[in-house]
């Protein structure tokens, strides 16, 4: 409570705030109650003003009247120029107000009937069809052009080269549909295209090879290890020798009861085993993922284990860990180990681990050291090793996690 007396409440207040209007709140004053008195001929007036609900308080003994009390009170100059304190808002405040508020964002207000109208009419048309006992039809939703777009960065795949759609769609290997563009048997959208590294889009352009059309929706991409047996090749070149995709006919055989509605996809081997050469090979038809494996850069350690003819000793492992020449370019291996005799095994075994991937590079190590090959098998590549329970010409699926160990990255 604080008590201040001057000579008129008006001036005390016009000399105080010097403002014409100012709505008083207790942010903004410093104290609650303000108690201000006027003396007068008669008997002094005393305005009694609080900034929240008061306190019930006793009648004042001052000539027994009870003081007035204003609450939020308003100080307003009037159309004499004094100031005067009142407990309503000034009425030119309010029909300000009041305009404002029918001038203010029309089209809000407009957004916001139409959005009522709308539930209204979805609100009727959902009870007439629960009346009816039939389920309501559902609508897709809408999506934003910030959710498109991020659909379109992240998983929606970019034009692409005309020959690899061509490979990606079952036509033919990379190569071949190449040749195939450059002897004019490949059309875009009506016109004759020459070109391998044209971007299309198979989800938008038509595209026509020898007059058969390639599906909108490409082939899904696979990934399998599979345990190559001997006397296979991994290439389809020949028709002498069989070849490891043959491997796959039956997969592929039931690829339409397992996959209804989907083109089948153009299996190739990541990579190559030789002829007379066991183990682990990747196949897939993904182009970008066997570009990556197989490429020189990514330095994927690949072993082996090798039987060899007669007895090993510590010489042939000297001659080994030193390397050879292969292609022309001097191959050194990351690792020459002696691996202990086994009773079912009677030769004796090399577990050899190299990174550089050239033909018959173990082969020429082992040549280069003065012994012979009896059989050669590949049991790793990166950090995915051959699974011991897959048999002879069997194929298994590779899982994201394997993938990521063979160090694949999308």
């Amino acid at each position: 409570m604080a008590s201040m007396a001057t000579s008129s409440p008006i001036s005390f207040a016009a000399s105080f705030f010097k403002i014409k209007a100012f709505p008083l709140s207790p942010r903004f004053f410093p104290i609650r109650t303000l108690r201000c008195s006027v003396s007068s001929s008669s008997e002094p007036l005393e305005f009694d003003i609080s900034f929240a609900p008061p306190k019930p308080k006793p009648a004042s003994t001052r000539g027994g009247v009870s003081p007035q009390q204003l609450f939020i009170p308003w100080i307003v100059r009037g159309d004499d120029g004094t100031l005067k304190l009142q407990s309503q808002p000034p009425a030119r405040l309010i029909h300000s107000l009041a305009i404002d508020a029918t001038t203010q964002n029309p089209k809000k207000k407009e957004k916001s009937k139409k959005k009522q109208t709308q539930a209204t009419s979805s609100s009727a048309t959902a009870s007439s069809s629960a009346s009816a006992s039939s389920p309501p039809p559902q609508s897709v939703p809408k999506l934003s052009k910030a959710a498109r777009r991020f659909y379109n960065e992240n998983f929606k795949e970019p034009p692409q080269r005309l020959s690899k759609v061509l490979a990606a769609a079952g036509v033919a290997s990379r190569r071949t549909s190449e040749e195939l563009i450059f002897d004019g048997k490949v059309t875009v959208n009506g016109i004759l295209c020459n070109t391998p590294q044209t971007r299309v889009d198979p989800s938008r352009d038509i595209i026509y090879v020898n007059g058969n059309r390639i599906p909108k929706k490409l082939p899904p991409k696979v990934y399998f290890a599979l345990n190559k047996p001997k006397g296979y090749i991994c290439s389809s070149g020949e028709k002498e020798v069989k070849s490891v995709i043959s491997l796959f006919d039956e997969y592929m055989a039931s690829w339409d009861k397992r996959n209804p509605g989907t083109p089948k996809p153009r299996l190739f081997t990541v990579g190559r085993l030789d002829v007379a050469t066991t183990g682990l090979i990747i196949v897939t038809n993904d182009g970008d993922f066997a570009q990556q494996l197989s490429h020189p850069s990514s330095s994927l350690p690949k072993e082996y284990i090798t039987t060899v003819v007669g007895d090993i000793h510590k010489r042939h492992l000297m001659a080994i860990s030193e390397g050879t020449i292969v292609e022309g370019v001097h191959c050194v291996p990351d690792l020459v180990e002696l691996m202990p005799k086994q009773h079912d095994i009677p030769r004796a075994r090399l577990r050899i681990v190299v990174h550089e991937g050239r033909n018959h590079e173990v082969r020429e190590l082992v040549k280069n050291a003065g012994l012979v090959v009896h059989s050669l098998k590949r049991v790793r590549i990166g950090g995915f090793r051959l699974p011991s329970d897959l048999g002879l010409g069997k194929h298994a699926e590779l899982k994201q996690s394997e993938l990521k160990v063979l160090g694949w990255k999308r």
